[in-house]
């Protein structure tokens, strides 16, 4: 029975609850419609901080909007231009984008499109006042049903795609035009509307140009620089934990689930750079329209490329992410077997991650240096994790002793330490058991009136903490292990035996990630000087 308490208070441990505990006073202030004005004022202010451009960018659409308006409100501008201004305010509104080239990418959409909807738009309605007052309507409505299911249609297109505005463009200022001049002059009509469209392009493209520019290249190459130093950190943040990880606090499965892991903040970064392929593409196809500025001084420069990169980078984060699926696994290695090789797991990380730091900084200083020195030492320290695996692979499928067959591969000393250390570990467990025994034989003739004793029950849970780490999956069976009656039940022995044979796999399933890891780095590697030979880097000497 005191078995089973016991087990109910290793599942609801305090630390879990008490995480629970600012969530819940959270949610409780959610409900009762709370709103803290300093807070709002608080979160805005950190949005604004973390990227100063976007300040700057909603200034400048403020400012665009106002220099167009001025048309409007000054006398001499409307009675020159008329309501017909308007379109320029619109034009502002929906052509001024955060960067320079997304700018002028959707101002070449909207003046191609405006350009064919005019002529298009002149040339039916020609025709349909040449057809006479009862076919006029008729060509008119069957234009608009045309030009809509064609330009819905052809938008969808794959190759197309990017110009999808483009066609959006065609189809409302078709129909505006054509129905606007159906009671007037469709000629005049469809001037008006291009000069006016013509303003509020100009005045977008001059603000975003000449403002406090945001170049979409600039964006990109900071970005993939980011990248670099989020996996090179989310790396060193598995590997550490792992490694520094004894087993005795595990987060709920629960939190597993929903990944959330507060004390991992290069963790939460790598997952967005797994999902930052979107975020690249965009401002590749952004920056192939500006032109040349500031360190990109030359024309048809290889954005492209840093997509290509960025690319095969994700396809070094997803190993990240499957090290740190083996750090929350529910099947864990004894820590004393973790430690056994963590001389050569932290050589392996700490070489990988400073070769993708370096080549993040070569690409963000735009120089071009060899990284064969480097290249070496990361495979010569996953060849000696892997030559420790090999050599003590015996350790990794049962925690029993050298098999004697070879005798040119002896454990090294930490090794043997380790080994025994667990060997003891499961030694302590059946001597507690024992103790255990005694303390509750002593507890039969205390006196009812005494208070019991805490001790041995703390000692329990001390015990059964220390077996956990031994044994961590299933938790069930540890508990059946310790609590029949009390007393150690040895026909589970030869069954725990083989669990513990299956955690210590899951060690082998991590140095096998990493150093999977080490070999997709080749491909980083020809990546990035493909992009510097292209990108013509600066060459950087030995």
């Amino acid at each position: 029975m005191n078995g089973k308490k016991g087990s109910s208070i290793e599942i609801c441990n305090p630390s879990a609850t008490k995480a629970k505990q600012p969530d819940g006073g959270k949610n409780s202030g959610k409900g009762e419609g709370s709103f803290s004005c300093t807070v709002w004022i608080r979160n805005v202010w950190e949005f604004a901080k973390e990227d100063t451009n976007r300040v700057t960018f909603s200034l400048k659409v403020g400012l665009a909007v106002l220099l167009v308006s001025l048309l409007i409100l000054f006398r001499a501008p409307y009675e020159l231009f008329g309501t017909n201004i308007i379109w320029s305010i619109l034009t502002v509104a929906i052509m001024f984008e955060y960067t320079v080239g997304a700018t002028f990418n959707r101002g070449f959409n909207r003046a191609l499109g405006s350009l064919l909807a005019g002529i298009l738009a002149i040339g039916v309605a020609q025709t349909a006042l040449c057809s006479g007052r009862v076919a006029e309507p008729i060509i008119i409505g069957a234009s608009i049903f045309l030009v809509g299911t064609l330009t819905s249609f052809m938008k969808l297109w794959p190759s197309l795609v990017p110009y999808e505005y483009g066609f959006r463009v065609i189809l409302f200022t078709y129909c505006l035009i054509i129905v606007s001049g159906y009671r007037g002059n469709p000629i005049r009509t469809c001037i008006n509307r291009l000069y006016s469209i013509a303003i509020g392009a100009a005045v977008a493209v001059l603000v975003n140009v000449l403002v406090f520019p945001i170049w979409a290249g600039e964006q990109l190459h900071n970005e993939l620089v980011k990248n670099f130093n989020t996996v090179a950190d989310s790396l060193e943040e598995c590997v550490r934990k792992y490694l520094e990880d004894d087993g005795s606090e595990h987060p709920e499965f629960s939190k597993t689930l929903a990944d959330e892991f507060s004390d991992e903040p290069a963790y939460r970064k790598c997952r967005t750079t797994l999902n930052s392929s979107a975020i690249l593409e965009n401002l590749a196809n952004s920056a192939k329209w500006e032109p040349p500025h500031g360190r990109f001084r030359h024309f048809f420069y290889p954005w492209s490329e840093y997509v290509k990169v960025g690319a095969v980078l994700r396809y070094c984060a997803y190993e990240v992410m499957a090290l740190h699926g083996v750090l929350h696994s529910e099947i864990q290695a004894p820590y004393n077997l973790r430690i056994t090789f963590q001389s050569e797991i932290q050589d392996a990380t700490n070489q990988a991650a400073e070769l993708i730091r370096s080549l993040g900084k070569d690409i963000c200083n735009m120089k071009r240096s060899l990284k064969t020195s480097l290249l070496k030492r990361v495979h010569s320290s996953a060849e000696r994790l892997q030559q420790a695996v090999d050599l003590h692979s015996y350790l990794l499928t049962s925690l029993g002793v050298e098999p004697q067959a070879d005798n040119s591969s002896k454990p090294l000393p930490k090794l043997s330490h380790a080994l025994s250390s667990a060997l003891y570990d499961v030694q302590i467990d059946i001597d507690s058991n024992s103790l255990e025994r005694s303390l509750n034989q002593e507890n039969q003739y205390t006196p009812s009136g005494t208070l019991p004793q805490a001790q041995p029950e703390s000692y329990h849970e001390l015990m059964r903490k220390q077996s956990r780490r031994l044994h961590s999956w299933p938790s069930r069976e540890v508990d059946t292990f310790h609590e029949e009656d009390g007393v150690l039940n040895t026909d589970f022995l030869p069954r725990m035996k083989a669990l513990e044979s299956t955690a210590a796999l899951s060690l082998a399933t991590f140095t096998s990630l990493l150093i999977e890891f080490v070999a997709r780095l080749d491909h980083l590697v020809e990546a990035v000087d493909d992009l510097s030979k292209l990108a013509k880097f600066k060459h950087e000497g030995l």
